[in-house]
């Protein structure tokens, strides 16, 4: 009797197991999109304190987001694409530059101001990104030219 008592807590402890493993994992979205500051902070915050590129695509355009899952490090996607490098990073948007007005019409341009240190050196930098809205969600576009 005692063998098959334990046999059952195995039983339910593996079914418990397999049960929680088979859930979506969250981590690997940015589930916050219906504000396009919010969708820009997010991706880079994946990308350069997470180290999580699936994470940063996950907010991207098809086009963009096949382009960073090429890379498939942040380090890469970091130097390739920004050249940029931080070992840790603060961001924050340019507030002032989103218009209401365009975010209405679907698409609109966020500025995120960098400052971070990589190998004990502070690094200050700007990017820019055009963001496009589709059926209620804001999704990285394209990464603009820098502004300087």
């Amino acid at each position: 009797m005692h063998y098959l008592k334990s046999y059952f807590y195995t039983l339910l402890l593996c079914t418990v197991f397999l049960l929680t493993a088979c859930g979506e994992d969250d981590s690997k979205k940015i589930t916050t999109v219906d504000n396009p500051e919010t969708v820009a902070i997010a991706f880079f915050d994946a990308l350069y304190n997470e180290k999580n590129v699936e994470k940063a695509a996950s907010v991207c355009s098809p086009k963009l987001a096949r382009l960073i899952l090429h890379y498939r490090s942040p380090a890469a996607v970091a130097r390739h694409l920004f050249n940029m490098s931080y070992d840790k990073v603060e961001m924050r948007p340019d507030s002032s530059g989103v218009k209401v007005r365009e975010q209405f019409k679907g698409s609109t341009n966020i500025t995120i101001y960098f400052d971070g240190y990589y190998q004990d050196s502070r690094i200050k930098d700007v990017k820019r990104l055009a963001i496009i809205q589709r059926d209620g969600e804001w999704f990285i576009d394209k990464i603009l030219k820098d502004p300087f």
